[in-house]
């Protein structure tokens, strides 16, 4: 054993033995317990960053852990490789997605290696392979054919130069992030999933995941939104019935005017005989429809010079196109009622519209000032005629009963969940298995036809998908009526892809399947899933679904993919600038400053590394390129080793909260494992012990360090197993390392509880630090690697205590502490206690009127 802890020479020969003792091959063995651990798959951008390194560690870790458990361990590795980042490198480095993809995927596993991260590499996957969408393919044919999927026109953000659809958040002032052009508002063909087919499964059975973070529980019910309220009908001459949702049918009285979307039929109608409207559609055209836009934005409309009839007071109200309603949501109608909806009063005010109150606060202390803002809570019915004086549920009840009776209206439940649009207009993406027909119509590719390979050899300039100019590709014949026929060209939404990974690392050698239902139902569900709260609706409410899906299809026999789920934080770094002429901000990477902290630790001058001029201290931000603050872990593993990075990782913040980044926590957490390094290689020295430890022969100095050693095995198991609090854990080892050094004992017994202590030490750090653990092991003495051993089981009677500390208080405050031998009763605990000097000052000629004892913590001596 070398002297000095060497990372660089340790690290790769812990790999070399765990790839040639293929130490991470996950054994499907039905007559043992398995465990599934899952960290969301990254994307191949070419290099990893710390938010992979923190999501994969954790994984880790847990997976070792499961595995000194005596568990068959599953932990997978893949890569979620289609999406438009590929397609955006194709432009900028003019070299094919396909090829820009495979390399950063051959560069990143070599990235993971290094990180000494024990993934079974046999199933290693990645999404743009035909042998994995081959099997996506087939099942969207099935779900074709059992109806949940359709196809249908919906307005999407289009880039009139890039020839493509853009998210909301691709659209910058109204402008294609990419090319600057002026994006419109237009009508494509789209294919949808119905997940609006298991809204209430998807709702119902969050119930059943006992161990997700509430916070994601809620972020998707309030995504699935299910409300109960009423359907009513505003009939419009010469047009028909105007279908409205509201939750709010108590407010129906207050209504003064009706609200349509710019893309409404009927304002479509009114703008055919005025181009004020027709101007202000095409305005509305170029309009962001995100949610946190909606909301604060500017409230705009037009009066389309209709009216709408009341279905309870036959009243003609206006009908206005306004540019906060959604084609989208609903019938892309609703009933405003500015009284007691603050949008509708918004846009009232703005246009003077009638604002009629017909709800009354229950306190009739309360000041309704309508001048001011809407009244939104519900309440006491006023000036609504027969339903005066009910309240919420009366009101609901009667109104609906009398829009039901006039045929006007019904109670109904609503979602605001959607289908799920799963068709993009990319190249870089599955190609969706339709053949459209002229005659046939749209036709699921058969079967025996898959997979329907994307080319990938292609000239890729950005300007729409190449697919969609390759005759070769488009040009086929129709499986039902053999005419000619043409591909669909529209390709899936990545989201299609890693909605079903987890189940297919489960069976990844099924050839001639989608999925093995044996292997399958044997590691499914994950049994810990990990990845960013990012994530939190859509990835994750698909993978539901998915899996629901599947299910029904009769591949899983499970509910929900994922029993536990981990959401971690992020990895945040100093952020550092100077302002350019113009005032713009130049963010400069924290490797090249030099900074000065206070005794606290906090940075108080900041300087640029090459002109030594000072720079701009702009706090702790997430690690990002625009803010030029990510630390490359590639240099990280370079200068200290990957187990320093991994022990900074677990110990710097627990795994859900964000983590600071810090370069003096990382020089300490290497300092750590080189006394570790140091505190076995200077016992390897004295000698390994010969004799057997005999519990029963020590002396009280040796038992208190083995106590620590079983208290401490306690702790780290507890918090590692139950707590997932790695960074608690790491902290009870810390403790016990300094308790290792501070024993100085070199008899036999001694060296012995010495060797009990390190050996515990370095099973408990192993899954966190697995190199450096795989050698100090071998030093131990052990000819087997440490990577088979298993978890070690606290000795219950080393725990026991000859004495205990206990904590003296009167009438509740602490006077004193007291050594008491650990089975004192009641009573002597009090003896004792009377005679510390300042425990009878504080009573002095006080009654004592009780003392209660804690067992081995406390007595409260009560006097008055």
């Amino acid at each position: 054993m070398n002297e000095h802890y060497q990372p660089q020479e340790i690290e790769p020969l812990a790999q070399s033995f765990w790839q040639e003792n293929d130490s991470f091959k996950a054994i499907d063995d039905p007559q043992k317990e398995k465990f599934y651990c899952l960290s969301m798959f990254p994307y191949p951008s070419g290099r990893l960053h710390m938010g992979h390194v923190r999501n994969y560690t954790i994984g880790d870790v847990i997976s070792r852990y499961q595995r000194m458990q005596g568990k068959s361990v599953l932990q997978p590795m893949g890569w979620d490789a289609f999406g438009l980042p590929a397609e955006n490198a194709a432009i900028n480095n003019k070299v094919a997605p396909a090829k820009w993809t495979y390399e950063n995927i051959d560069y990143m596993r070599n990235q993971l290696c290094r990180m000494g991260f024990g993934y079974d590499w046999s199933r290693e996957l990645a999404t743009c392979h035909p042998e994995y969408y081959r099997w996506e393919q087939w099942f969207f044919t099935r779900l074709m054919k059992k109806g949940l999927v359709y196809k249908r026109e919906a307005e999407v953000n289009w880039d009139p130069v890039d020839q493509t659809v853009l998210a909301n958040e691709q659209v910058i002032d109204g402008r294609g992030w990419r090319s600057g052009a002026l994006v419109e508002r237009k009508k494509i063909p789209q294919w949808f999933l119905k997940i609006t087919d298991y809204a209430d499964q998807l709702l119902d059975d969050l119930d059943k995941l006992e161990h997700w973070p509430e916070q994601v529980k809620t972020m998707q019910r309030n995504w699935i939104g299910r409300s109960q309220g009423a359907e009513i009908s505003f009939h419009v001459p010469n047009y028909g019935d105007l279908e409205v949702f509201t939750t709010r049918p108590d407010t129906l009285m207050g209504a003064t005017y009706v609200a349509v979307a710019p893309q409404h039929p009927l304002a479509l109608q009114a703008a055919e005989k005025n181009a004020d409207i027709a101007d202000f559609i095409a305005e509305c055209r170029n309009m962001k429809v995100a949610e946190a836009d909606m909301a604060v934005m500017e409230k705009k409309g037009i009066d389309l010079g209709i009216e709408a009839v009341h279905p309870l007071t036959g009243e003609l109200l206006p009908v206005w196109a306004a540019n906060f309603v959604l084609m989208e949501y609903g019938s892309g109608a609703v009933m405003s009622v500015p009284a007691h909806d603050q949008r509708d009063w918004e846009f009232a005010q703005k246009y003077q519209l009638p604002i009629k109150q017909v709800i009354a606060a229950l306190d009739t202390a309360t000041v309704i000032d309508l001048s001011k803002e809407a009244y939104t809570d519900k309440g006491l019915l006023i000036n609504s005629g027969d339903f005066d004086d009910l309240e919420f549920d009366m009101a609901f009840k009667a109104i609906t009963s009398e829009l039901t009776r006039r045929k006007r209206g019904k109670v109904a439940i609503h979602y605001r969940l959607r289908d799920w649009g799963v068709s993009r207009q990319r190249y870089w993406g599955a190609p969706i298995p339709v053949i459209n027909c002229p005659s046939c119509g749209p036709v699921p590719v058969p079967e025996d036809q898959l997979p329907v390979v994307l080319p990938e050899d292609v000239e890729f300039d950005g300007v729409g998908s190449p697919i969609k100019r390759m005759d070769s590709f488009i040009q086929t014949t129709c499986p039902c009526c053999g005419g000619a026929a043409e591909r669909e060209t529209d390709t899936f939404d990545t989201f299609m892809e890693s909605s079903w990974y987890a189940a297919r690392f489960a069976s990844r050698d099924a050839a001639d399947a989608m999925l093995d239902p044996e292997k399958a139902n044997y590691w499914l569900p994950v049994d810990q899933y990990i990845g960013g709260i990012e994530h939190a609706i859509l990835h994750l409410l698909y993978s539901r679904f998915y899996h629901k899906l599947m299910r029904d299809e009769g591949l899983v026999n499970s509910d929900e993919p994922f029993t536990r789920l981990l959401c971690q934080g992020m990895v945040l770094a100093e952020t550092y600038y100077r302002e350019d002429a113009r005032g713009g901000q130049v963010w400069i990477a924290p490797t090249d400053v030099i900074t000065e902290t206070d005794d606290k630790g906090r940075i108080i001058s900041a300087r640029h590394r090459v002109d030594g001029e000072p720079v701009i201290v702009s706090g702790m931000a997430k690690m990002s390129k625009s803010k030029n603050n990510g630390i490359d872990p590639q240099v990280m593993i370079d200068r200290y080793g990957a187990d320093t990075v991994r022990l900074f990782m677990m110990f710097a913040a627990p795994p859900e909260q964000s983590l600071e980044w810090s370069d003096s926590a990382v020089e300490g957490a290497h300092r750590f494992l080189k006394r570790l390094w140091k505190q076995v290689f200077d016992h390897q020295v004295r000698g390994l012990p010969v004799a057997p430890l005999q519990p029963e022969q020590l002396n009280e100095e040796q038992r208190e360090l083995r106590r620590k050693v079983h208290e401490t095995l306690l702790k780290v198991t507890d918090d590692t197993e139950r707590r997932q609090t790695f960074n608690t854990a790491i902290a009870a080892i810390m403790e016990l390392s300094n308790a290792i050094g501070r024993f100085q004992d070199v008899s036999e017994q001694g060296r012995a509880v010495l060797h009990e202590a390190l050996e515990t030490a370095v099973l408990l750090l192993s899954p966190i630090v697995p190199h450096i653990c795989h050698s100090l092991w071998q030093a131990l003495g052990h000819s087997g690697a440490v990577i088979h051993a298993p978890w070690p089981k606290a000795d219950e009677s080393a725990l026991t205590r000859a004495s205990v500390e206990i904590v003296v208080q009167v009438n509740g405050k602490v006077r004193a502490r007291i050594e008491v031998a650990a089975d004192a009763d009641k009573d002597t605990l009090l003896h004792l206690a009377l005679a510390e000097e300042n425990v009878q000052k504080h009573i002095g000629d006080m009654t004592i009127r009780k003392h209660i004892a804690v067992p081995n913590k406390l007595l409260n001596i009560v006097v008055g």
